[in-house]
Formats: C-alpha cells, structure tokens, sequence
C-alpha cells in the first residue's frame, strides 16, 4: 500500500469482514497477519479521508492494535487509549467494521472511544493524558476485587508533556496487572542512545533473549543456600552496568520493569514484548516506536497534516484560526512584548506562522493548559503581553489558573478560545459550550466574540490595548457571508459593539439577541417567520462581557416594551450569555415586564444519536428559535 491509492478505490477485505470479536482474530493464522494488516490500512485510509478523522496516527497503531487482541483478552482485559484518537484499529478488530463507514457521522462511530458504543471500550477519552490515572484505578478495582484482568493502557509519548501522565505514575503500584505501552512516533522520551543500547534493544527483540533470561533465572535461583542471592545479585550487576554505560530509565527510577524500545510495526516483536510483559508479575512499561502514517506514501511524508483531516481530504481554508495567527503575527513583529502560547496545538491554533517570524515570542509548553496560563500569568506580571491560543474543550482544565493566576491578579493575559461552540464531528468531548458560563461566572475577564475576521483582528487590538484580562471565542470554520450581508452591509465595524438588521422605530413581532455564528440560524428563523406574515429582527454581540455594559447599549437599540426577546446561544444555559445578561436587564430597567424567553443547550452533553444538524440535536436551530417565539406571541394573544 505504499502507492498513493486513488480515495475512491474500495478497499480488498477478505479477512477483516470476517473478525467480528478477538476470538476471531486469534483463529487467523500468524501468517496471515501481515495482509490483515494491509488490509486495515485500506480501510482506514478510504474511510478517514472521507469521512476525516485521525488518519497518521491509527495507521501507526495497526501491528500494535493487532497485538494486544491476540495476546490479551478484551473485555475482560481492559484497554485504554490516551486521547483515543488512536482506536479506530482497536474498532474495526471489535465488530465495528460494518459500520465504520459512519465514522464521526451523527449517530455513527465515534472517532474517539465512548463507553456507551461497545463493550470493548471499557473508558471513554477525548482529551489527552488521562489514560493512565483511569487505567490505574481499574488495576487497583481489579486488584480489590480478586479478578485477574489485565488493564492495558496504551500512551503516545506527547501524552508525557501533561501533568497528569506524571501524576499516575508516582501512583503506580509495582504489584499490578498493568502493562503500560509507551507508543513513541514523535519525539524521543528515551536517554537509551548510542551503540550498546542499540544492541541491548535488538537483543530484546529476539525470540530468544527472553527464553535465555527465564532459564538463568529458573537455574540460579534453584542452587541451594546461595542461588536467590546469586540472582538478585546478577540483576544489580547488569543494572548497574547497564546504567554506568547509557544512564538509566525514567520508569526504570520509578521502579517499573521496562521493556524496549522495540519497533512497534515488526508485528512479530511486538507480540513478543507483550506476551513477556503479560508473563511479568509486576507492573510494566513497554516501550515501542512506531511510523505515523505508515503504509501510506502522503501521510508518511506529512504526518502532521494527515494527524487530524477534514471531510474528503480538504485542505484548510482561511478560518478564524488562520487568521489569528496572521494578525498575531503582524502585532508581534512590531511588538516584541507580544508572546504566543499554545498547549501542543500550535497548527490547530493558527500560530506556526508566528513561530517562524518570532521564534524568540512563542512557547510551546506542551499538553499542559493549566501550566499554559499560569506561565501567561508570569510573563503578564513581568511586563509582556501573553496571548494564549487553546481550544475551548481544553481550557476547561485551566478553570482554576484562569481564577486564580489570572483574573484575581487583574493580569493582562489574553485567551484565544478556539473551537468555540458546537463541533459535530468531534463530539461532545470537543464541543465547545461551557466557555461562556464558566468565564461568566468569573470577575475582571472582558469577552469578545467577533463573527468576522475583521472583528476577531478588532477584538485582539481592543483587548491588547485595555491591558485587562480578556478571553476572544471564535469557531471552527469561517466568515458567514449571509451574517456579513445582513450586519455588515455599510463596511466592516471600527470598534466592538451591538449591531442589528432593523431599522429604529421599526415595528417588529420579535427579536432574536445573539452572538456569534448563531446568528445566521437566527436570520433564517426571521425568513421562516417572514414567510409567515411576521417580522423579526435580530440583534448581533460582538461582545458579551461586562454584562452591565452590554445591558446599557442593548436597552437603546431594543424595540418598544411588548416586543418579545428571545436570547438565543449554542451554549449551555445554566449561567451562560441568556440568563446573565437577561438578569443584568433585569437589575437596570423594568425588562422583567417584557415577554422573553432563553434558547441554549440545556443540561445536555449533546450527544448525536442520528444523522442530522448538530443545532437541530440541540435544540437550538431555526426551526427551535421560531417555535419559541410562537410561544410567546401566543401567549401575548391570549393576554
């Protein structure tokens, strides 16, 4: 599979249809492996770049993936996957290949594991770093309740730059049935270098070397008086020999037995690492090194670009992330106050163009958002103007530093939220809707939400220039012409503010307050109502907080007193833009009076469990915002 295969092409599966459980992948023949292998690979290859998904990284994982079924025994075994980005191999081996051709589609296999989708996905993952604390507590259940699982953590190495990795591993008992596999396909977390661990590698790759190692030990330790002294003896030897020669290992000073490195895509040395660190009757690490992207010529030669792919392969537009690198970049060069920082996400984010034209500004910290916005937190009290750039589902886990280092301090740190809102095929792990409550709830913080690139490039001097702790949340995807049009037909703004498509003193059955992309759901409510006989307006934020600000502006550009509102957001509403800002009317004016009503997620992960719009599984669409304001109009009548 080594030629670039035409997209369209169906893959050859004369075996693959026929595993519907490990027990029928363990019948297949040893020999037979290798085009089991080739024939997932097909797989993947013709179903992510259609559907899009994780792409280089599962078909690193395909010998790997094919290993742990046949040397273990899933369910009854338990096998965690850091991120689980990395399962799809994992799926198609647990009867899930006739459906995977709905991969990351509305009610069809997730791209990441999800417990409520198959036995087989024993812990559920979107985010990385956590597969090691969930694996250790199932070990530690297992050990409790007398079972004899195994519990098999699979951990990629970038996994190694979050917290909580190390936090699980100052945790691990020695006396577990737990194999933790290290799967290293980026960068080195090994100091085993130069020509003597490169030998002692390749010895441990032979199906001998273990045999040797058992029989030694089974010799030795069977000499009267002296034979178990003799052994341990021998062990502390080779240790320290092995560790004046190259150092030692970082499990190793941690008291875990290691095994490896290995090459995670010889399928005979992996399965032979594995069957020896099943036989080992303490907690284990066993270190592979696989080929992202292996077996397919383009992903191989740009890994990162097929890490994460869009649907059919397209290649990546000028979005909100793109753009604010571009800006970022412009400022930066100027400014040499003005630092980026991103947690491991610095293509996602847009700023690899500020990496190249200001190296010395931009920080990488790696997997780490709490440790990102404390070391913002930092560089803002020593003067600099840090913009931090992270997905909205990820600055969750910076709740606390957003608090405490940042808004208790008044520091001038900048938070770029990207992916704001709600992101259909990623799923509710990486939907983007608490943002705005939990900043919400939280004094001092300014927050933007610009709908067009320009507005985002407004937002970011406003925000600079205020030296105030601010956070601009924008989407996944591009400016919407149709919001364009109806908001910004007289040029784009010169500052940020409230924007409407009513004229004042226009009479109108109702008005939609929104902000952000909502409000083309919201102008295609409006032509649905307008169909109808009725008219309705729609009032754009291009910023929410401080909520008594907005209050202030929106009380001017507000129609008269009987005029129903409807707050409309794809958040959720407990705490979010709807109840904060209606209860801030509320405090300054006599908006109690007035009919209005809020539109949000609410109390749902919103989980797709059909094909259709992910606004229309949340309730939040046109259709939803019209139905509401029926509501109210009737109630009015009745009145």
């Amino acid at each position: 599979m080594k030629k670039n295969r035409e997209q369209s092409e169906a893959p050859r599966t004369p075996l693959l249809p026929s595993i519907h459980s490990p027990r029928d992948l363990k019948a297949i023949p040893a020999e037979a492996i290798p085009s089991l292998c080739e024939e997932i690979r097909e797989t993947l290859v013709t179903t992510v770049t259609k559907n899009g998904g994780h792409l280089a990284s599962n078909l690193g994982v395909v010998e790997l993936s094919v290993a742990m079924h046949r040397v273990f025994d899933c369910p009854k075994d338990h096998f965690i996957f850091d991120v689980g980005h990395q399962s799809y191999v994992h799926k198609l081996l647990t009867d899930r290949y006739e459906r995977f051709d709905t991969l990351r589609q509305g009610g069809g296999i997730s791209g990441f594991t999800k417990r409520s989708e198959s036995e087989y996905d024993c812990f559920g993952a979107g985010h990385s770093s956590t597969s090691l604390s969930a694996a250790l507590g199932f070990a530690k259940g297992d050990r409790l309740g007398g079972s004899d699982a195994y519990t098999v953590a699979v951990v990629g190495d970038g996994a190694f730059t979050g917290g909580m990795i190390h936090e699980a591993l100052n945790n691990v008992s020695r006396h577990l049935k737990l194999i933790i596999i290290i799967n290293e396909n980026e960068m080195s977390i090994s100091k085993n270098v130069g020509r003597f661990a490169n030998h002692m590698a390749k010895m441990r790759r032979k199906a001998g070397y273990f045999k040797a190692k058992k029989t030694t030990a089974r010799i030795l330790t069977h000499i009267p008086l002296v034979g178990k002294s003799l052994f341990k003896g021998l062990v502390n030897l080779k240790k320290a020999f092995k560790n004046a020669l190259y150092g030692s290992n970082y499990f190793e000073d941690m008291g875990l037995y290691y095994l490896g490195p290995a090459d995670g895509n010889d399928y005979e040395a992996v399965e032979r690492l594995l069957t020896e660190a099943k036989g080992q009757p303490e907690s284990c690490v066993v270190h592979i090194k696989t080929r992202k992207g292996k077996g397919y010529t383009p992903a191989e030669a740009d890994p990162g670009y097929y890490h994460g792919m869009s649907p059919g392969g397209a290649p990546p537009k000028e979005n909100f992330s793109v753009h604010l690198g571009q800006i970022l970049t412009e400022l930066g060069q100027k400014d040499p106050s003005i630092c980026a920082i991103t947690a491991s996400m610095s293509e996602g984010t847009g700023l690899e163009c500020f990496r190249a034209a200001c190296p010395k500004q931009f920080f990488d910290v790696g997997i780490a958002e709490e440790h990102a916005l404390t070391f913002a937190a930092g560089l803002a009290a020593d003067g600099y103007k840090p913009v931090t750039a992270i997905y909205s589902s990820f600055m969750q886990r910076a709740y606390d530093q957003i608090i405490h280092d940042v808004a208790l301090q008044e520091l001038p740190v900048l938070m770029c939220i990207d992916r704001a809102g709600l992101n259909a095929a990623d799923g509710a792990t990486h939907h983007g809707i608490f943002d705005v409550a939990f900043l919400s709830q939280i004094p001092r913080i300014d927050l933007y939400t610009p709908v067009t690139f320009e507005g985002l490039s407004l937002s970011v001097q406003t925000a600079l220039e205020k030296g105030r702790p601010a956070a601009i949340r924008y989407p996944n995807g591009y400016e919407d012409c149709r919001i364009i049009s109806a908001f910004y037909s007289d040029g784009q703004p010169k500052d940020i503010g409230v924007r409407k498509n009513y004229a004042d003193g226009e009479v109108l059955d109702g008005v939609i307050i929104t902000h952000g992309r909502m409000a083309a759901e919201a102008l295609k409510a409006c032509d649905m109502a307008k169909a109808q006989g009725r008219r309705m307006g729609v009032v754009l934020c291009e910023y929410i907080k401080p909520y008594g600000q907005l209050a202030k502006t929106l009380l001017e550009v507000l129609p008269r007193a009987d005029v129903p509102v409807l707050f409309a957001e794809e958040e959720i509403r407990a705490g979010g833009f709807g109840m904060m800002l209606s209860d801030e009317l509320c405090k300054i004016s006599n908006f109690r009076q007035r009919p209005y009503d809020i539109l949000a997620v609410d109390d749902s992960f919103v989980i797709q469990t059909r094909p259709e719009p992910i606004y229309k599984t949340a309730g939040v669409d046109a259709e939803s915002m019209l139905a509401r304001m029926d509501a109210m109009l009737s109630l009015l009548r009745r009145k």
